[in-house]
């Protein structure tokens, strides 16, 4: 699937570099209008690939709990800071070691931004919302799914595990209720 994904990127990609180089010959200037709002976009055709390994030895659980099911955080056994994505160590407190807590589950939307110019990583999805929801004692940003209509600050989310596709990775989302 992911070599699937990035055949459909290259293929974007020269187009796009094609259709750029015709305008650099008509204008001198690698300047064109953004396809929803028309705006005018500088386009960098430099190429950034990007590519990294996380390591994850100490918030492995996290990825365990999110294949059952649950969606966890840590929590600083001193001062009782949750830390959400996970970490092993209270920046505050200067401790390691904390100790596992799941998620509440619902919550409220606080804010949210629809993601209509995506990066290229991401340029294979439709537009997409990226909102933070109040859970109670830890604030959590993710991807916004439901109805449009719902969307507002102030809705009631839900906090689920999702797969995404087309990677088929299992993330978290916030569900509108």
């Amino acid at each position: 699937m992911i070599s699937e994904v990035r055949e459909t990127k290259q293929k974007e990609i020269q187009i796009l570099l094609k259709q750029l180089d015709g305008l650099v010959q008509i204008k001198g200037l690698p300047i064109f209008p953004e396809p929803k709002t028309g705006n005018p976009l500088w386009a960098d055709v430099r190429e950034l690939d990007l590519r990294y390994q996380i390591p994850v030895k100490k918030v492995t659980r996290f990825f365990d709990e999110l294949g059952k099911g649950k969606i966890m955080a840590t929590k600083c056994v001193k001062c009782n800071t949750i830390y959400f994505p996970p970490q092993d160590d209270c920046p505050k407190c200067r401790v390691s070691g904390l100790e596992w807590v799941e998620l509440p589950v619902e919550g409220e939307l606080i804010t949210y931004t629809i993601i209509s110019v995506k990066p290229p990583s991401f340029s294979h999805y439709p537009d997409y919302v990226v909102g933070i929801a109040d859970l109670g004692e830890v604030n959590v940003t993710a991807w916004v799914q439901g109805p449009k209509e719902k969307l507002k600050v102030g809705a009631k989310v839900r906090l689920e595990v999702v797969k995404r596709e087309p990677e088929g990775y299992l993330t978290y989302s916030l569900r509108l209720l």
